[in-house]
């Protein structure tokens, strides 16, 4: 990637960066196109390769960026005593919901950078998927030691959980509606009624 990128204006750069996220986000690696990017950017495909080398530099760069961008908004987010998993759950989703005021599309992009199997952005993007999974089982550490009324097992509810708020984003997504602040409180309705339960 070409420096000069974070050169340009503000709102240039997040519409660049939210037409990536997007179009990878809706059809995988394999199947975005720079044609779809630069097109839901509403950029020329010479302003993208004067940045971006070709679409795997695209690609990279919002892997790198995304797992930064949302790594600090968790550090901001979520507190160090938390011992609480469903408080824990809730304060991860504020602070994404933070980043998805911005990149409505980033935690998508993140969830299917995560189910890739295509060798070229395998490849390139592993060092930041290991960043990212190892802070997250970092926060859920914090909770280890937490008990659900019932004896449920700690892997399988972050596990139920996990499956929800995908739900919830896959459904919105498909919509065309990613509606950040609707998509928080959906979750939250979950994780309290979990939460209640077990």
């Amino acid at each position: 990637m070409n420096e000069k990128f974070f050169d340009l204006k503000r709102e240039k750069q997040d519409r660049m960066i939210n037409a990536g996220l997007k179009v990878f986000a809706k059809n995988g690696y394999r199947h975005a196109t720079t044609d779809d990017i630069v097109k839901e950017a509403g950029i020329s495909k010479g302003l993208l390769f004067h940045y971006f080398t070709n679409k795997v530099g695209v690609y990279v760069f919002l892997m790198d960026y995304s797992v930064r961008f949302l790594l600090l908004e968790l550090s901001r987010n979520v507190k160090k005593d938390t011992i609480s998993f469903f408080e824990l759950c809730k304060q991860m989703e504020y602070g994404k919901l933070q980043v998805l005021k911005n990149y409505p599309y980033m935690q998508a992009f993140l969830d299917k950078a995560f189910e890739e199997i295509c060798l070229e952005a395998l490849e390139e993007c592993e060092e930041q998927k290991e960043v990212y999974k190892n802070k997250i089982e970092e926060y859920f550490a914090q909770v280890s030691d937490f008990e659900f009324k019932n004896g449920t097992d700690l892997v399988q509810m972050k596990n139920l959980i996990g499956y929800v708020i995908k739900g919830i984003t896959v459904e919105n997504m498909n919509l065309d509606t990613m509606q950040p602040e609707n998509m928080y409180h959906q979750v939250c309705e979950y994780i309290d009624m979990l939460g209640r339960s077990y």
